[in-house]
């Protein structure tokens, strides 16, 4: 089986004369198996730019992303209307998406009619009752309504009723949970985890936040200044990190123990001791300013991506680009 999405060492650089990397050669593939893909990191790690190149809506500086073997940005008319309908996003803010002036419906009935779901006017009102059903709306409570009528998180699951009409192949979910009330994100959730077990949709989640990525599962990536620090299993990466910036992030998540406190200060390495003019390199580890484990190495060289193998694995459980891991078997080198 092949792979329904690959990104093969993309940039993205903003800014002439003090370039930022806001994606630094970043590769991963998405198989043709229904699976969900974590992509977490801190804000300015280069999220939400990839889910911009990803969908199409921004060129790289450098490196492609072909789906189902197509380069994304091909000139093919035909190609991209299919691309579009099968590559379907959920932005963040849930009040913004709408036109005030319209009632909600509206959504769902453009996409009735540009993809020629429903054949009369009956039709096409069965299936949009269909649709707010299967994301646990009511269509009498929201049929008929405006947008400032209802919740963010009724909003966010009237955009999932969207995608159930079209059932994509790729959901690209940017931050969709991080402005609806705790309550509605467990729903949410539950509807991808429904989408990828019943209807073959697969997600690419972008979030801060770690809670929401360890209920959804699958596989992660852990980003810091765009690129790539480990990839896993969500449960693996989440329950033992290997990279210090994964330990790092792990470490932030909250504990309902009253307790156990937060760490006041990380440490920070000094820049005294290992030289500064290294460290204005790009060429060495990004998170070596920060890291409480970093070498003189870290300063000299970029850390490449390295596979980690599990006890008795034949092949790899994970990947961190740290230089701690230089030998294949992914075991911490001595001190």
């Amino acid at each position: 089986m092949g792979d329904l999405l690959v990104a093969e060492n993309v940039v993205q650089v903003f800014g002439g004369r003090k370039p930022i990397y806001a994606v630094d050669s970043v590769s991963f593939r998405l198989p043709e198996s229904p699976t969900i893909l974590n992509l977490v990191g801190e804000s300015g790690s280069g999220k939400s730019t990839l889910a911009r190149i990803i969908l199409a809506l921004q060129r790289p500086t450098a490196g492609r992303i072909t789906y189902k073997g197509t380069e994304i940005f091909t000139r093919d008319r035909h190609w991209k209307k299919q691309f579009r309908a099968e590559v379907q996003a959920v932005f963040q803010d849930p009040y913004s998406v709408y036109n005030p002036v319209y009632k909600v419906e509206r959504v769902l009935k453009l996409v009735i009619r540009k993809f020629g779901l429903a054949g009369s006017k009956d039709e096409a009102q069965a299936r949009m009752e269909e649709a707010l059903r299967a994301v646990d709306l009511r269509p009498e409570e929201v049929l008929g309504r405006y947008p400032h009528q209802m919740s963010g998180g009724q909003r966010q699951r009237l955009m999932l009723a969207r995608i159930y009409l079209m059932r994509p192949r790729l959901i690209v979910a940017d931050e969709p949970v991080s402005m609806i009330d705790a309550g509605m994100r467990a729903s949410f959730l539950n509807i991808l985890l429904d989408f990828r077990d019943n209807y073959g949709i697969s997600t690419l989640f972008i979030t801060h936040d770690l809670s929401t990525a360890m209920y959804l599962g699958g596989e992660i990536i852990v980003l810091y200044q765009g690129r790539i620090m480990e990839r896993g299993s969500t449960q693996d990466v989440t329950g033992d990190p290997h990279h210090p910036y994964a330990q790092l992030l792990m470490s932030s998540v909250p504990v309902p123990d009253p307790d156990k406190r937060w760490k006041e200060d990380l440490a920070v390495a000094p820049l005294a001791d290992v030289g500064t003019g290294s460290s204005l390199q790009r060429e060495r580890c990004l998170f070596a300013e920060r890291c409480p484990q970093v070498m003189e190495a870290c300063w000299q060289a970029r850390p490449a991506l390295r596979s980690l193998y599990g006890d008795g694995a034949e092949s790899p459980m994970r990947e961190a680009a740290c230089i701690l891991y230089e030998n294949s078997e992914g075991e911490p080198l001595p001190d």
